[in-house]
C-alpha cells in the first residue's frame, strides 16, 4: 500500500450515524391538480400507486435505519401533505408552526400544528409567512434560513426570537430551487464536541451576498453539479453517516463516499413531479 493511500484513508472522517425522529404523512391523496413550482405541470399525469410505492421504500429505508418514524394523517384535497418538512419546524420540544405562500398549501399549516399539540409539542402558531423546515435547516447550532420564494424573511427574525438561536438569511434566486432544502443538504445534524457541522449545496441558487457567506461559513462544503441539483440530489437527509438522497444524483453519491458517508439512494421520482424528493418527505422532531 502506498504512502499516499495511507494518508489518504487517515484524512476521511469517521462518520457516526446518531438516532433520528422524524415525522412523515402517506401520499394516499398525491396527485399535481395546480401549479406552484416549475416542476408541476398538472397536464402530465400522476400516478399515486407509484408515489406511495416509492415513498414505502423511503420510510422503510428509514426504519431500517433505526429512526423513529411517526405519522400524520392525509387529508383528502392536501396532495402536497406528503411534504412533511414544510409543515413547520420543531426544535427544543417547540414547533413553529407553518403559515404557507399559496392557498392550495395554507391548510396544511393547521393540520401539523393540531398533529404537534396532540403528541405534547409546545407549539407557536406564527405571525409570518413560512414554509417550515423547508426553509429552516438546523446546522450545528444556527439555523440556515431562505427566503426568496415562499418563507418571508420577517419569519427569519420570528424564529430567532422563538429559538434564541443565531438565524443566517439566505437569499435563493432560482425558481427551481425555491425552499432551501433543495439547494442545501445538512451532513452533519449533530456533530460531535469539536468537530464543525457540514453541508453541501448548489452554489447558482444563491444570490452573490449569501454565496459569500456560505464559502466563508462552510470552506469543506460539498459543492454539488447542476445535474445533480436537477433531479433534487441535496433534498436529502442524514444521520451523520447515513445519508438518503434520490438514486440519480451519481455524482453526489460519489462525493459523499469520498467523504466517509454512507448515501443510501431511492427513487422518488413520482414525488418529483410536485417538486419535492427525500427530505421534502421527512420533517426532524427534535425533543
Amino acid at each position: 500500500m502506498s504512502d499516499t493511500l495511507v494518508d489518504n484513508q487517515k484524512s476521511v472522517p469517521q462518520r457516526r450515524p446518531s438516532q433520528r425522529t422524524i415525522l412523515m404523512c402517506r401520499p394516499d391523496h398525491f396527485t399535481v391538480s395546480y401549479r406552484i413550482n416549475p416542476w408541476m405541470h398538472p397536464e402530465t399525469p400522476t400516478d399515486t400507486s407509484l408515489a406511495v410505492k416509492q415513498w414505502e421504500t423511503l420510510y422503510e429505508t428509514y426504519r431500517g435505519l433505526g429512526f423513529d418514524v411517526q405519522l400524520i394523517d392525509p387529508i383528502e384535497g392536501l396532495p402536497d401533505m406528503v411534504y412533511a418538512a414544510n409543515g413547520g419546524f420543531v426544535l427544543d420540544n417547540i414547533a413553529y408552526g407553518a403559515s404557507f405562500t399559496f392557498p392550495e398549501r395554507q391548510p396544511e399549516g393547521p393540520a401539523y400544528m393540531d398533529w404537534f399539540r396532540q403528541h405534547g409539542y409546545d407549539v407557536r402558531v406564527p405571525k409570518e409567512v413560512n414554509e417550515g423546515e423547508g426553509d429552516f435547516l438546523l446546522v450545528g447550532d444556527t439555523i440556515l434560513a431562505g427566503t426568496g420564494f415562499r418563507s418571508d424573511s420577517d419569519s427569519h427574525r420570528e424564529v430567532a426570537e422563538i429559538f434564541g438561536r443565531t438565524v443566517i438569511t439566505l437569499e435563493l434566486v432560482n425558481p427551481s430551487f425555491y425552499h432551501l432544502d433543495t439547494a442545501i443538504a445538512v451532513l452533519d445534524p449533530s456533530p460531535a464536541p469539536g468537530e464543525k457541522a457540514n453541508i453541501a449545496y448548489l452554489p447558482s441558487a444563491f444570490n452573490e451576498a449569501g454565496l459569500a457567506i456560505l464559502r466563508e461559513r462552510y470552506p469543506d462544503a460539498i459543492l454539488v453539479t447542476e445535474e445533480d441539483a436537477a433531479v433534487l440530489g441535496l433534498n436529502s437527509y442524514s444521520d451523520g453517516y447515513n445519508i438518503v438522497i434520490a438514486s440519480r444524483a451519481k455524482d453526489f453519491e460519489r462525493q459523499l463516499r469520498e467523504r466517509g458517508y454512507n448515501p443510501i439512494g431511492v427513487d422518488l421520482s413520482e414525488l418529483l413531479l410536485g417538486g419535492g424528493g427525500v427530505k421534502c418527505c421527512t420533517l426532524e422532531l427534535r425533543r
